[in-house]
């Protein structure tokens, strides 16, 4: 799979030279380039596509106004040579912000936080049949309470999500994959170690350097792995099974004896 992508900058040989950068790139098919945010911002409306690298200082329209004035924007990776706009790009959920020069091995990073966020997304995203596990997640949200959620931030909007309604999260480096049981998918930028310490214990538990899964959904716990409600395999590790088994499974299990 490739992505369309589209340059705004207005200084010509940077252009040209992230261009040519772009265009080495497998996964990226390179539409447009453009010398001003006005000129891609109506390219856009009409064009489908996932990934804008864009300069933060241009003519009749700034890169930061360019991502501000779409309801739906692609995935941002602005390039500029002023690091004080960082800020408020990353307030603007950009997915990356890369200081000039340019460089290939600083773009293919760029560049692969903006696959895994748009695979997570499922670009092009298909119609999904989330029927099968409503009447269960119904009954966790009940079981568990009312006010057992939390916000994350996504597309300049902040998303409840009821933690009954969550999978298993994912380590994807910097940021984290959280899955539901609608099989959708958000991703945070928000570390895998960061999350184990504001999620509640007895909800959620780390059971990989890879894995949080959600403690309501677990179906069977094996020597090496444990299978969820909708049949997902994750990996348990020896690490985390010893913590697993005094912590929930000793506390849960029924015993031919009692004192």
């Amino acid at each position: 799979m490739y992505y369309p992508c589209i340059i705004v900058e207005d200084n010509i040989l940077e252009r040209d030279s992230l261009a040519m950068k772009v265009n080495k790139i497998d996964s990226l098919q390179l539409k447009a380039t453009f010398s001003d945010g006005l000129s891609a911002l109506n390219f856009i409306k009409k064009e489908e596509i996932a990934i804008v690298f864009s300069d933060i200082d241009m003519p009749h329209l700034s890169g930061l106004a360019l991502l501000k004035s779409l309801k739906k924007p692609p995935v941002f990776i602005f390039t500029s040579s002023h690091p004080e706009h960082a800020a408020e790009s990353f307030d603007l959920d950009v997915i990356d912000y890369i200081i000039k020069p340019v460089k290939m091995e600083r773009l293919l990073k760029a560049v692969d936080k903006a696959s895994i966020f748009l695979q997570t997304q499922q670009y092009p995203s298909p119609e999904v049949n989330n029927t099968a596990n409503t009447s269960i997640t119904s009954t966790l949200v009940r079981t568990i309470g009312v006010e057992d959620y939390f916000f994350i931030k996504e597309n300049n909007s902040h998303i409840k999500i009821n933690m009954g309604d969550v999978l298993y999260i994912e380590s994807l480096g910097d940021f984290s994959k959280i899955t539901l049981t609608s099989n959708k998918t958000h991703l945070v930028l928000v570390s895998l170690k960061n999350l184990e310490k504001q999620l509640p214990s007895n909800l959620f538990m780390r059971v990989h350097k890879q894995y949080i899964i959600s403690l309501l959904h677990i179906k069977t716990i094996a020597a090496l792995e444990i299978r969820l409600t909708n049949h997902m395999q994750i990996p348990l590790s020896p690490t985390y099974k010893q913590l697993l088994q005094e912590n929930l499974v000793n506390k849960k299990s029924l015993t031919r004896f009692i004192e």
